[in-house]
């Protein structure tokens, strides 16, 4: 067993990424029945909502599971306090300082990690006390690290630097790029956009088409003067485009975005005005499949790969 699955108590050292407007309990859950750890991404529920999530999860699944939680969300202390009353094992924390809250999720017995995008944020995390960390590449959807360092050249980086378990994030969505991520020196990965596109994500299915649709090349950073997204280029992607072009300041660009922009597209399926946030790897998702079966995939590839890798010469 390796450092990411004795850390949580799981068969495969196989993430789920807590992704909003997508991983409510019923991903987080059947991917921890099939052996990986689901994450219920709290970035898009307010605290009822949470709580509602976690207790259904709990009914789910009797395996090991977690939440991801945006550590600038307005209520995070109401966040917190609800993953302490329903005693969470395992909590993913990000966009913000860990410092705050690692040692009183720790002091709860909580197993603690932290989503970076440099070796410098990483070694911060080590010394706040996390038990592992996240290296998230250039690759990934969503929020990203404003440093724009790939996940080929960060993984290495972040491994010299950290004596903490690293798990890469960042393009994969295959057993290939895991294999490639542990020759990097991972211990695990945590997988997002092919996750998306399965039935038990909490996206509307024009999201999860879209997802299955992409080509290389139909995402892109964006937002960069508020914080970096990856987007599926849409309408609304274009305007942003348009309004950086020309030189729009973070206030403009907040009044383009608007309100519940994400939920437009993730959750309610607007593909023209909604912000559709995914990686460069849904260029390489071709189907929407259970998501038992696509962490099944990932695992045996990833096996297959390593056989492979050991009768080389080279």
């Amino acid at each position: 067993m390796n450092r990411i699955s004795s850390l949580f108590g799981i068969q495969y050292p196989i993430v789920q990424a807590g992704m909003i407007w997508a991983s409510g309990w019923r991903l987080a859950s059947a991917v921890s029945n099939a052996g990986g750890l689901g994450l219920i991404g709290a970035g898009s529920m307010y605290p009822d909502v949470l709580k509602h999530h976690i207790q259904r999860c709990k009914e789910a699944t009797n395996k090991p599971f977690g939440v991801n939680v945006p550590l600038l969300y307005p209520d995070i202390e109401q966040l917190i306090n609800i993953i302490l009353e329903e005693k969470v094992q395992v909590v993913f924390t990000s966009a913000g300082n860990p410092k705050t809250w690692t040692p009183i999720l720790k002091a709860a017995g909580i197993k603690v990690v932290h989503v970076v995008s440099s070796s410098a944020f990483a070694l911060k995390s080590e010394a706040a006390g996390v038990d592992a960390v996240v290296a998230e590449g250039f690759e990934a959807g969503g929020h990203n690290g404003r440093e724009e360092t790939t996940t080929m050249v960060l993984i290495p980086a972040v491994c010299e630097k950290v004596q903490i378990p690293v798990i890469a994030a960042g393009g994969i969505g295959s057993g290939r790029a895991m294999a490639a991520a542990f020759a990097l020196g991972a211990s695990g990965v945590q997988v997002g956009s092919r996750f998306v596109a399965t039935p038990e994500a909490s996206s509307h299915i024009n999201f999860k088409q879209a997802v299955v649709n992409a080509k290389e090349g139909d995402t892109m950073l964006s937002l960069k003067k508020l914080t970096p997204v990856r987007l599926i280029k849409n309408h609304f992607y274009e305007a942003v485009k348009t309004a950086e072009d020309g030189g729009a300041e973070p206030d403009a660009l907040k009044v383009l975005l608007g309100r519940a922009r994400a939920k437009t597209g993730m959750f309610e399926g607007n593909l023209e005005e909604g912000e559709l946030e995914i990686g460069q790897v849904s260029a390489l998702i071709h189907d929407i499949k259970p998501a038992a079966a696509v962490l099944e995939d990932i695992w045996n590839e990833f096996q297959t790969v390593r056989k492979q890798l050991g009768n080389l010469i080279i």
